[in-house]
């Protein structure tokens, strides 16, 4: 597979929309441990960075942005404009709190213009 270009712009420069395939998405949820939330819950008390967090959501969007990709390729374009993370949080019960990410854009075909 051939790389897929990702841009938060909806203009690439040296290159023009050849075909706009249409809104691609990719989606990402994951949950820390209970021990993890366990610590990460201690740690809120002092305040401070919660490293753990932060490491678990870069990487839901990571995931989240390969499967934009994934989505974008099957469809066939070779690039992504306007990409844009939604992200919540929900309850799966138990006190198990999820992290969703989900990244989506326009899919198109863009061709260098030279």
């Amino acid at each position: 597979m051939n790389e897929i270009l990702v841009v938060t712009v909806n203009e690439v420069a040296n290159a023009r929309i050849a075909r706009v395939v249409g809104p691609v998405y990719g989606t990402s949820i994951r949950s820390r441990t209970i021990v993890g939330n366990m610590l990460g819950g201690i740690r809120a008390i002092f305040g401070g960075s919660q490293e753990g967090y932060i490491a678990m959501v870069n990487q839901t969007r990571d995931e989240a942005i390969a499967a934009l990709k994934a989505h974008a390729a099957s469809l066939g374009a070779n690039a992504v404009i306007g990409m844009r993370f939604d992200s919540g949080e929900f309850d799966a019960g138990q006190g198990q709190a999820m992290n969703e990410v989900t990244a989506y854009g326009t899919a198109v075909i863009l061709e260098a213009v030279m």
